[in-house]
């Protein structure tokens, strides 16, 4: 029973074989010497991030600690407690609302 070809790279170096690349495929290259990144590649895409743009104040998450009655209370008012936390942090605080 004849074998089946084996998958995977070719191992032929034939240049005939080999399909041209276009010139704008080395100008956006990444070059590479010895491991090393000699020049890095240039994005070809204007917007190649997919999702939501990113703000230009993100919220930062951090660890806090806060008396269990406050958590419950805050909690207890349902979805959105965190959003109303910060809001009552931002007025104890005396700042404005982001959006304002």
């Amino acid at each position: 029973m004849p074998r089946k070809p084996k998958r995977g790279r070719s191992t032929s170096t034939d240049k005939d074989q080999v399909p041209r690349l276009p010139p704008s495929f080395f100008a956006h290259a990444e070059i590479v010497e010895g491991g090393r990144v000699v020049r890095a590649g240039t994005k070809v895409l204007v917007n190649d991030r997919r999702g939501r743009p990113r703000l230009a104040n993100p919220k930062q998450a951090v660890k806090l600690r806060i008396d269990h009655d406050v958590l419950e209370h805050f909690r207890a008012s349902g979805p959105g407690w965190q959003s109303r936390m910060n809001a009552a942090l931002r007025k104890a605080a005396g700042l404005s609302s982001p959006g304002k």
